[in-house]
């Protein structure tokens, strides 16, 4: 199915024949199913048990996915951006992916009424499927520079999902660009550390704590950096959000039970929770 463009013209004059109307007869397949595939998406629904509540945990966790998955695609035209040294242009892409966070965090609402009687009814359907497994929230992860290399192991037999997490693991996150942004605007940032083995964790320096410091003592309303912190906190807030709200979901469900997929479920989230996105920006704080 291809959609067919239209001038501004052409929906006046449409309008108009139609008297203001909608048009009510297509003779190719509706343009708005051609665009958004809402035929294909209202398919990919295929509850495993007769639990009339797997539905809402099913679709709750593809919305999840998509996401994910757009909040990756933001993510990943501002780092064009910043690498073109386009800072201001940067803004919109990070401001919409915390917009898209927000959305993502509202889905959880969609779940409060599942308590661990409602979750059991189709948990074991499940087998060993697990959130954990979710590739596209590993990219997520990993743009906003979580690293761990050993969690790209369950898509092993997955290969082109494996060899897009392993680029991704080895490619720069988000803030490995703004680092290098900081460091071509003359902050005093270490060679050694623009040029680090990538497949590792970002861990904190004070290097780039200190060049935060400095850009949040100009509030001029030209300080470009200091709104680019400002995007990111949001970012890193709206992403603490969801990691937060899984783990109350887990908690209100599960209580301290194992998890779908070998993990100790939420003692697992808990202690993940401890790694922080970008982590100077937040303990420059201090010294503010």
């Amino acid at each position: 199915m291809m959609v067919c463009p239209s001038t501004a013209a052409e929906r006046a004059a449409k309008a108009a024949a139609n008297a203001g109307e909608p048009t009510l007869e297509f003779t190719d397949p509706l343009p708005y199913d051609a665009y958004v595939r809402a035929s294909v998406l209202h398919a990919l629904q295929q509850p495993l048990s007769t639990d009339a509540g797997e539905m809402s945990f099913l679709m709750i966790s593809q919305i999840m996915e998509l996401y994910f998955g757009l909040t990756c695609f933001e993510l990943r035209e501002a780092q064009k951006l910043l690498h073109a040294d386009a800072g201001w242009e940067a803004l919109r892409p990070l401001r919409r992916a915390a917009l898209h966070l927000e959305g993502l965090n509202a889905a959880w609402r969609s779940l409060r009424w599942m308590t661990p009687a409602d979750f059991n009814r189709f948990r074991d359907q499940l087998g060993e499927g697990s959130g954990f497994q979710s590739a596209m929230y590993r990219q997520l992860e990993f743009r906003l520079g979580l690293r761990n290399a050993s969690l790209i192991r369950p898509f092993r037999r997955q290969t082109e999902v494996y060899a897009a997490l392993v680029d991704a693991l080895h490619a720069p996150s988000l803030w490995d660009d703004v680092i290098a942004l900081l460091a071509r605007r003359g902050f005093d940032i270490p060679r050694d550390l623009l040029n680090r083995h990538l497949g590792t964790e970002h861990e904190p320096h004070p290097a780039v704590e200190a060049a935060w410091v400095e850009i949040y003592r100009s509030d001029t309303c030209d300080n470009h950096l200091r709104m680019l912190g400002e995007a990111l906190t949001e970012i890193a807030e709206r992403f603490g959000d969801w990691r937060y709200q899984h783990l109350r979901a887990v908690q209100r469900t599960m209580g301290a039970k194992a998890g779908s997929g070998g993990s100790a479920g939420a003692a697992w989230l808990q202690r993940s929770m401890s790694r922080v996105v970008f982590p100077e920006l937040w303990s420059a704080r201090t010294f503010m």
